[in-house]
């Protein structure tokens, strides 16, 4: 600091460029303070995510190589409306070439009708108890056969809410 003595006081009196650092010093450390704030809320406010978790359930798959069909049974939890459900099934890791559009009725791929909420003339709520079954064609591919992996998706509304995973008999 440079100081001089006030001929007055013995106070040592301070230049005044000295004295407006410390509040220039506060004024940019307030900013700075504010900035970080407002960045962690933006952070935090990006976070948070205003949709629904969509349905939980629970299901059980079992697959017949014999017969070429697959099995779902809707074991526990919430509902599902089949219109805005969509199943994925591969074989071997390899998934088939049509995929069901639940529901429906006849499908490239599929033979016959499928059972259950996955028919289109069910009702389109698929609840605890039901099940539902399809075939895959032999026009389809790859062909289940017994000993195969089987492993199906079901996604409502693009948000997967579970993967199933079976050997067939």
């Amino acid at each position: 600091m440079n100081g001089t003595r006030d001929r007055r006081d013995t106070r040592t009196a301070v230049s005044r460029d000295e004295r407006a650092v410390s509040p220039i010093i506060g004024v940019v450390l307030l900013l700075a303070l504010t900035v970080a704030l407002a960045a962690v809320v933006a952070v935090g406010a990006g976070a948070l995510s205003l949709e629904s978790p969509g349905p939980t359930a629970t299901f059980a798959l079992s697959a017949d190589g014999d017969r070429s069909a697959i099995e779902i049974e809707h074991v526990a939890g919430d509902r599902i409306d089949v219109e805005s459900l969509s199943v994925t099934i591969a074989v071997n890791g390899r998934e088939l070439s049509e995929q069901p559009p639940v529901p429906f009725v006849g499908a490239s791929g599929f033979d016959g009708t499928p059972d259950g909420p996955f028919n289109s003339r069910a009702d389109s709520d698929w609840s605890t108890g039901e099940r539902a079954g399809l075939s895959v064609a032999d026009t389809n591919a790859p062909t289940l056969a017994a000993g195969d992996s089987v492993t199906v998706t079901l996604a409502v509304d693009g948000r997967r809410i579970g993967e199933l995973e079976t050997t067939a008999t």
